[in-house]
């Protein structure tokens, strides 16, 4: 656990703390307004279709991505960060991970279908996966272009010629793997068009952990983006 010294803060009359929230809450309606507008936006955006047949390698066997939809006609995949070798997976995508499973059975039920993807061999995740209590969909672009092309994973030489386009903008990054989520949508006739990607900090809306650390009044207390996250099984009391 986190240890914390006591703060000095201002303290009130609860007159003064009432019309302090009431003040706030201004700002908040005007967060949520905001977000709806944005989130708006993101429908908004034109589509690109996807090109590409590609081929997954699933635990059994192999698997496309129109497949990867299971009946639906919405697709999110989460771009996990698990290179080739690795003995464990990043623990900022387990972070987010951990929040799929109990939202996965309402949004499925909502015309969505949710995948993992890793460019490791499935049989590097396996036993991960098990581990970590997971249900969810996951498979490996090991055999395929997909996680170069959608901007998570880059070969060595291109990280050491210079920046790299990563989160629609070039940019110098120094690990290969790099984690992300993309949602796609499969009209009538099969065609797959990718409709919103984000990466970096625009995956904090699939933290719900965040948001209630953002209701304390030490808010998210880290030195940096999850520098205390660990894998859940290794927390200690």
């Amino acid at each position: 656990m986190t240890s914390i010294a006591p703060l000095n803060h201002t303290v009130v009359s609860q007159a003064e703390w009432l019309e302090a929230g009431r003040a706030l809450l201004q700002k908040e309606k005007e967060f949520t307004r905001a977000r709806d507008a944005m989130s708006a936006a993101r429908r908004e955006l034109p589509w690109m279709k996807v090109e590409t047949d590609y081929v997954f390698e699933g635990p059994d066997g192999p698997v496309s991505l129109s497949d990867l939809f299971d009946g639906r006609s919405h697709l999110i995949v989460y771009h996990y960060m698990y290179g080739p070798g690795w003995a464990d997976g990043c623990p900022g995508c387990s972070f987010v991970c951990d929040h799929v499973d109990s939202a996965r059975q309402h949004f499925e039920h909502h015309d969505v279908a949710y995948v993992v993807v890793s460019r490791a061999p499935v049989a590097d995740f396996q036993a991960f996966k098990e581990r970590m209590g997971w249900t969810f969909r996951w498979v490996s672009s090991s055999q395929n272009s997909f996680n170069y092309d959608f901007g998570v994973s880059y070969r060595r030489e291109d990280l050491d010629a210079g920046p790299v386009l990563h989160n629609f903008v070039p940019q110098k990054l120094n690990s290969e793997e790099q984690p992300g989520l993309s949602v796609f949508l499969k009209d009538a006739d099969g065609s797959i068009y990718r409709t919103y990607s984000t990466y970096e900090r625009g995956l904090d809306l699939l933290i719900g952990a965040y948001n209630y650390l953002d209701l304390m009044p030490l808010g998210r207390n880290e030195e940096g983006p999850m520098n205390w996250v660990q894998f859940h099984d290794k927390y200690e009391d």
